[in-house]
């Protein structure tokens, strides 16, 4: 299940050391974010060694495009959480998910990523029951 386009936006942003990070953001998110139990901001980071301008090389981003696959198809059967947001760049990757529950994420995610191998992922949650992170990322946007 790739990222459909029309319901996506990219646009290029800085890190805080000036280099360049692409970011993905989704658009048809009203009825996850209008549903009061999708309040739990989870960052999913993988950290790589990146090219000279901070992005991965072309195995490392096969691997990570095989593994949202799998997260988006588990989360797509049981919608305990919506992936919101892809940051890539200045060596590391975030995916950006509002969930209902941490502790069915965790299930999830290690459902979905079972069958790769150990994967150099990093899991930090929030609460963010207005979704401002989301309307920050959103602020990238080019209209």
């Amino acid at each position: 299940m790739a990222i459909e386009s029309g319901s996506w936006w990219t646009a290029p942003t800085e890190s805080e050391s000036g280099r360049l990070i692409m970011v993905t953001g989704r658009k048809d998110i009203d009825n996850f974010r209008s549903n009061e139990r999708f309040k739990i901001r989870i960052e999913v980071t993988w950290k790589y060694e990146g090219d000279e301008n901070g992005m991965p090389d072309t195995a490392t981003s096969q691997l990570m495009e095989e593994a949202q696959n799998a997260l988006q198809n588990e989360f797509h059967k049981d919608p305990v959480a919506v992936l919101t947001g892809i940051f890539t760049g200045d060596d590391q990757r975030d995916w950006i998910f509002y969930a209902t529950s941490t502790h069915i994420f965790g299930k999830k995610i290690n459902k979905a990523l079972a069958d790769f191998p150990q994967l150099p992922i990093s899991i930090y949650a929030e609460n963010d029951p207005e979704w401002q992170e989301y309307d920050e990322m959103s602020e990238a946007e080019i209209q």
